[in-house]
């Protein structure tokens, strides 16, 4: 059986050695803020609009950074789903804010909240941690 391969974007956004994550509706895990492009999109394009429609901030394009892509089976889907995260960290404008809808809450979490996510997430809060940019 081949593996199905779910291609997401993820934004790292941190403030004081923790991370921002969000929580959508119905979901007991904390995800990074993003999500999957649409035909045609850039990374970056899809990055932008996803933000812009779970946590109603904008990312300023040129100072969006790719910071690594991540591998891990995928949260509540079928055995042999692969999630690829392609994570970028960027400034913003705007005031961070879930949209109520699709984000239930967000949070900022450390290393030591790192069940609290997916196993993408997990193997993310790992390297952040090796790296010193979280505690």
């Amino acid at each position: 059986m081949e593996n199905k391969i779910i291609d997401k974007l993820a934004w790292i956004y941190l403030r004081d050695g923790k991370i921002l994550m969000a929580r959508s509706s119905g979901r007991d895990v904390f995800y990074f803020p993003g999500g999957g492009r649409e035909e045609g999109e850039t990374d970056l394009e899809a990055l932008t609009r996803e933000i812009k429609e779970e946590i109603l901030v904008d990312i300023i394009p040129e100072t969006a950074e790719y910071y690594g892509t991540f591998s891990a089976p995928a949260h509540g889907r079928a055995e042999g789903t692969v999630v690829q995260v392609t994570c970028y960290t960027a400034d913003f404008v705007g005031e961070l804010k879930p949209d109520g809808d699709e984000i239930a809450e967000f949070d900022w979490l450390t290393s030591a909240d790192k069940e609290r996510t997916t196993p993408a997430g997990i193997l993310v809060f790992d390297d952040l941690l090796a790296k010193g940019l979280i505690t």
